[in-house]
C-alpha cells in the first residue's frame, strides 16, 4: 500500500498533510489550533501548508507558534500573493512569511495563483530565494493544465516542486488532462479542501447514501473514505484543515484506508470523472 511519497527532500512523507486556512482568524482559538497541528506533528503528518492571505498572516503566527522546538520535523509550506510575486518584492514577502514563522527557511514556497507578473521574474526570485536558503524548493498553486506548459517552458521551470489545486470527489475536472500531465513530469499535486471544506463547496458530499454505505461498512467516518478517495491517485497529497486533535487523529488515520475495485467503482458512479476539459475550479 502506497501511503507516502518523496517529496521537496522529504522521503516517505505521508500522503495527508495539514492545511491552515481559516486558522488565526479567531484569538480565542488559537490555543486549539496549536494543539491540533502539534498533534498532527505526533501523528507523522509532516506536511504543514500554509500562506501570507490566510488570516492577513495570522495563520503563519499560529503555525509558527506550533512550531516552536519541532521546526526540524515538519515540512513547511507557505504561499505568495501574486502581486507579492515580483523580483524585489517576493524577497520581502517571504522574509515576512518567515518572521511570523518563527523560523529560517521554508522548505516549499508557492505562488498562490497566477497573477499580471511575469513567470520569468517569479521564477528569478524564487531562485535568489533559494541561492540566500530562505527557501529549500518552490511550486505554483491554482495553475491549469495551459499555465503548467507555460512554466515548464520558461528556464528553470522545471524545477517546480508541485502544483496545489482544488480536488475532492466533488471537483475531479483535474482527473481529464492536469492530473495526467502532472504525473507525466513527476510533480506531484497537492489538493486543498480534499474534504471540499467539511462538505460547505458541496453539502450533498456527507449525505451521499452511497459514501455513507461505505463508510459504514468499513467502520469509517465519511471524511476518512474521501482523503483515502483523493490519496489513491499516485502522487497526491491531501492537506485537509483540521483545527481540533480529534480531527487530526480522524485524518492520520486515513492514511491506513484502502479502497476496493468494487468501492472505487460504486463512488465513480455516483460521483462521474469528468469525459472532457473543465476550467480549474478554484475556491
Amino acid at each position: 500500500m502506497h501511503n507516502t511519497i518523496n517529496f521537496a527532500g522529504f522521503n516517505n512523507l505521508p500522503l495527508i498533510g495539514q492545511g491552515t486556512w481559516y486558522m488565526g482568524e479567531n484569538p480565542a482559538q488559537r490555543a486549539g489550533e496549536v494543539a491540533a497541528l502539534q498533534a498532527g506533528l505526533e501523528c507523522g503528518l509532516q506536511l504543514i501548508d500554509t500562506a501570507e492571505m490566510y488570516a492577513d498572516g495570522g495563520a503563519e503566527e499560529v503555525v509558527g507558534q506550533a512550531l516552536q522546538g519541532r521546526r526540524d520535523k515538519a515540512l513547511l509550506v507557505s504561499k505568495v500573493y501574486p502581486w507579492n510575486a515580483g523580483e524585489v518584492d517576493a524577497i520581502k514577502a517571504c522574509e515576512r512569511s518567515l518572521r511570523r514563522l518563527q523560523t529560517d527557511y521554508l522548505d516549499l514556497y508557492l505562488l498562490h495563483w497566477r497573477g499580471n507578473i511575469p513567470l520569468e521574474e517569479t521564477l528569478r526570485a524564487m531562485e535568489r530565494l533559494q541561492q540566500q536558503g530562505k527557501i529549500r524548493h518552490w511550486g505554483v498553486s491554482n495553475f491549469d493544465t495551459d499555465d503548467m506548459a507555460e512554466l515548464w517552458d520558461e528556464p528553470g521551470g522545471d524545477q517546480c516542486a508541485t502544483n496545489q489545486v482544488l480536488y475532492h470527489l466533488a471537483s475531479r475536472g483535474i482527473e481529464f488532462d492536469l492530473l495526467p500531465v502532472c504525473q507525466q513530469r513527476g510533480v506531484p499535486v497537492m489538493a486543498y479542501c480534499p474534504l471540499a471544506q467539511a462538505g460547505r463547496l458541496r453539502d450533498a458530499l456527507f449525505t451521499d447514501v452511497v459514501l455513507n454505505q461505505i463508510a459504514q461498512q468499513k467502520g469509517i467516518s465519511v471524511a476518512q473514505l474521501l482523503l483515502a478517495w483523493v490519496i489513491r491517485q499516485s502522487g497526491v497529497i491531501a492537506i485537509p484543515k483540521a483545527s481540533s486533535v480529534v480531527h487530526v487523529h480522524e485524518n492520520a488515520a486515513a492514511l491506513e484506508v484502502e479502497l476496493t475495485d468494487e468501492e472505487l467503482q460504486l463512488i465513480d458512479r455516483a460521483w462521474p470523472a469528468p469525459q472532457h476539459k473543465l476550467p480549474l475550479d478554484i475556491v
